[in-house]
């Protein structure tokens, strides 16, 4: 079967970027400190700090903003087609 008769086809949409790493160390936030100031384990600081978050609660987004003073566009950001930065 060819892409071409497939039902399903592959698009590229662009993709997610997380910047919570960025905005923590301009801050000098670890952590550790965010977990304790948002009020969520380390482990999902962890994540959020490595990007490595495949689902987001808006409750904790919405925490970490107030957390890091920032807004949600710091933090996430949308990378269109194509481009690799």
């Amino acid at each position: 079967m060819t892409a071409q008769n497939s039902i399903v086809t592959v698009k590229d949409y662009g993709h997610i970027v997380y910047c919570f790493a960025d905005v923590m160390d301009a801050k000098g936030i670890t952590r550790n400190r965010l977990a304790l100031l948002a009020g969520m384990r380390f482990e999902v600081a962890d994540r959020l700090y490595k990007g490595i978050t495949e689902r987001m609660d808006m409750d904790i987004l919405a925490r970490v903003c107030y957390v890091l003073d920032c807004e949600v566009g710091d933090v996430i950001q949308y990378r269109k087609p194509g481009c690799n930065m």
